[in-house]
């Protein structure tokens, strides 16, 4: 599809007066916005990047194999696969609400909606951290069970070294949802 220059210029924000953005990612949603910053870094968009819980190579997961065969899948099995990394034995009620608002939120998705997620979550892809080496980042991490492998947290401290980072004892995989007073915290300074 072509676009018009002024229809580029309102998804871009340039007609908003905003130059840069400050973009929060949370899982595949850090990738992605690490992916946008790498695609826009010829004419930078992106001011600083805040990813909590996030990667940068899709390879961790292990599951590239079977990334092309997710829109074959019915909707039951893919929320399976999802809830398959979900926080399992007790934990607080904060972190209860998030699991539970989640769950709640996987079941609004249709199947299409999830293929596409998993299909951008395992395809292989990594990103390019010299593209984006002049956007300020904050890495948020926790330190109890998430998704995420000690290995894949300490690729993003490679990548990004000079990265702020901010570390809460507690979180799981939604931390931004039952921790977000400290999340604030860390995303305002």
């Amino acid at each position: 599809m072509i676009h018009s220059s002024s229809q580029h210029h309102k998804t871009t924000g340039t007609d908003n007066g905003l130059n840069k953005v400050h973009l929060f990612g949370a899982s595949l949603g850090g990738f992605l916005a690490q992916k946008f910053a790498e695609c826009t870094h010829k004419s930078p968009r992106v001011h600083s990047l805040i990813l909590c819980n996030s990667f940068s190579d899709t390879s961790i997961f292990n599951q590239t194999w079977t990334a092309n065969s997710f829109w074959l899948m019915p909707a039951f099995m893919l929320k399976k696969i999802v809830l398959g990394n979900f926080a399992k034995g007790p934990v607080d009620s904060k972190m209860a609400d998030a699991i539970d608002f989640m769950v709640d939120r996987l079941e609004s998705l249709n199947q299409s909606e999830l293929a596409s997620r998993l299909t951008l979550n395992c395809q292989n892809s990594y990103v390019e951290p010299h593209k984006i080496k002049d956007v300020a980042v904050t890495i948020i991490d926790v330190f109890d069970q998430s998704a995420l492998s000690l290995e894949a947290k300490e690729e993003m401290y490679k990548l990004y070294p000079n990265a702020r980072r901010a570390h809460l004892k507690t979180g799981g995989n939604f931390p931004y949802l039952c921790r977000s007073a400290e999340v604030n915290l860390y995303i305002q300074n």
